[in-house]
This record gives C-alpha cells, sequence and structure tokens, in this order.
C-alpha cells in the first residue's frame, strides 16, 4: 500500500477525489508499530481467533501424526513378531540339523575308530585261528595224498635205480607189475627176484653175466664167504646189499614227496586264509575310509549351516535395530 500511495503522487488519475468515511487498519511493520493493536477489541479476536484455529490445527495435525506413529508401530511390532518368530523357528531348526551333523559325524568318527581298531584287533586273531586250523586240516587231508604220492615216488626211484643196473623184467613181470606199493621197500624180495633171474655167480667167477654194469654192481658189493659167516651164497648177500641202498634212497625220496605234498597243501590252506584275511582287510580299510568321508561331509554341512545361520542372524539383527529406531 504504501508503494501504491508513493506512485500515486506521479499519476493523477489515481488520485483520490473523495474523503474516506473509515478509517484504514494496515499491518505494516513499518510505519504501525503492534502496540497500538493492544487495546483493539478487534484486532485482539483477530488474534484470538488465528491462535485458537492454529492450536487447533496443531492438534489435529498431532492427533493424525499419533494414529499414524501408533499405526506405524504397530506395524513394525508386528514385523519385529514376525521376524522373532521366523528367527526362532529358522534357528531352531538350524540348530537341530547342525546338531544332528554334529552328533552324526561325531558318532560315525567313534564308530570309524572302533572299526579300525576292534575290526583289526578281531580279523588278525580270526587270522591266527583260521591259520591253524588251516594248517591242522591241511595234515589231515594231505596224509592220505601225501603218502600216495610218497608211494609213487619210492616205486619210480627203485625202479629207475634198478633200470640203471640192465634189470628190465623181475619174474617175468615188467618191473612196473612186480613192484607195488607192498613190496617196493622189501629189498629181500626184490634181491631174491634178482638173484633167481640174473645168476650173479658169473660175474664173481670170471665169467660173463647178464650185463657188464650189472656184474660191476655185483662186484661192488660183493662180500667174500670168508667175511660173511653163515652165508655161503656170497653173491647174493651182494645183490641183497645193493638193492638195500636203492630201496633206502627210495624211502628218502618217499618220505620228500609226503612232506612236499604236506606243504603244498599247508600253504594252499595258508594262501587261501590269507586271500580271505586281505579281502576282510580291504572291506574294513574301505568301511573306514568311507566312514570318514561321510564324517567329513557331515562336519562341512555343519560349519556351512551355522555361518549361514549366524550370517542371517546379524542381518535380522540389524533390520530389527532399525525398526526400533
Amino acid at each position: 500500500m504504501d508503494i501504491m500511495i508513493a506512485h500515486s503522487k506521479n499519476k493523477p488519475y489515481i488520485t483520490q477525489h473523495h474523503t474516506p468515511t473509515t478509517t484504514s487498519r494496515v499491518l505494516s511493520e513499518c510505519d504501525i508499530p503492534t502496540s497500538n493493536y493492544n487495546n483493539d477489541e478487534d484486532m485482539k479476536s483477530v488474534k484470538e481467533n488465528f491462535d485458537r484455529q492454529t492450536s487447533h490445527r496443531f492438534e489435529e495435525y498431532e492427533e493424525r501424526m499419533n494414529v499414524k506413529r501408533q499405526k506405524c508401530k504397530e506395524q513394525c511390532d508386528k514385523e519385529i513378531q514376525k521376524i522373532i518368530l521366523e528367527d526362532k523357528v529358522e534357528k531352531s531348526l538350524e540348530e537341530k540339523m547342525e546338531k544332528g551333523c554334529l552328533r552324526c559325524g561325531c558318532g560315525l568318527g567313534g564308530v570309524a575308530a572302533s572299526v579300525g581298531i576292534f575290526g583289526g584287533i578281531a580279523i588278525s586273531e580270526l587270522k591266527k585261528a583260521a591259520l591253524i586250523a588251516a594248517t591242522q586240516a591241511a595234515m589231515t587231508e594231505s596224509a592220505a595224498e601225501g603218502a600216495v604220492a610218497g608211494v609213487e615216488a619210492g616205486i619210480k626211484t627203485v625202479i629207475s635205480g634198478l633200470q640203471k643196473l640192465d634189470i628190465s623184467t623181475l619174474n617175468g613181470q615188467k618191473m612196473e607189475t612186480f613192484i607195488n606199493a607192498q613190496n617196493y621197500t622189501n629189498f629181500k624180495t626184490i634181491a631174491h627176484a634178482i638173484n633167481t633171474q640174473y645168476d650173479p655167480s658169473p660175474c664173481v667167477l670170471g665169467g660173463s653175466g647178464p650185463s657188464e654194469t650189472f656184474c660191476t654192481w655185483v662186484r661192488a658189493n660183493f662180500v667174500a664167504p670168508q667175511d660173511s659167516p653163515g652165508n655161503g651164497a656170497s653173491t647174493y648177500n651182494s645183490i641183497k646189499i645193493g638193492v638195500k641202498s636203492i630201496v633206502s634212497e627210495a624211502e628218502t625220496v618217499a618220505q620228500r614227496a609226503v612232506e612236499k605234498a604236506t606243504e603244498e597243501a599247508i600253504k594252499a590252506s595258508t594262501d587261501a586264509v590269507e586271500s580271505a584275511y586281505a579281502a576282510c582287510q580291504t572291506a574294513i580299510i574301505a568301511s573306514v575310509v568311507a566312514i570318514l568321508v561321510i564324517v567329513l561331509v557331515m562336519m562341512i554341512i555343519y560349519l556351512i549351516l551355522r555361518y549361514r545361520r549366524k550370517k542371517k542372524m546379524n542381518k535380522k539383527l540389524q533390520y530389527t535395530k532399525l525398526l526400533n529406531q
């Protein structure tokens, strides 16, 4: 208004041409002091209305804000309770899973140790008992087989020894037929058959015997009559001495054959026990390794679950703090 009045001095067409009948009341801090309105009833009324309306609006605003705050608080409380409930459920499940993995890992670790220790001890003791039983069984079973093998080896040795002396038949029979399991160790019977079929007298009297080899053998074992009291037929004694040497060698060969057959039977039985033991040992080792792998997997799962649970808890704590703020 002051500006308009100031400008109206230079513009006569906006100059007032009548006297105002009312007093102008202009709120201006430049030319009207506030103290002039202290006693003005109208201004007091205006101020009171303004204060009352302002207070009323502030109260309404405060009520609306309180309602909004309450709603936000209730919503936050619901969210917090929901988070807490979910956290409890998840925490319970995760803890159960963690404890289950941990217990399973510890239990399986104990089982692996038990299998490795007690299984090895048990297998070792069973191996000893099995070896003893297998040895005894092999000796029992190989007795008959060894006896047969010994007899066969003895017969072959006697026949081979006689064949080297150019003796091919005895009592008109082939040696394989004449010499059997019952008489191959009876040197007297064999010597008598040789003395009867092959006359050794010419060999010691300067004549020609059955063969040079035979005569050489007879002369090598010849005992003069004066050195053999009561034995007029000293040539028979020489044959008997030679045959006894062959039979003795055959008995030694037969005993070796029996021992060899027994050793082979025992070795076969012990090899079977060793193979079974090795298979059991391999199975135990494989079982222990498998259990240890499972334990390792369980521990890895446990650590992963624990790390994830802690990470989730930290995030939820931060979120809860933000909601509380």
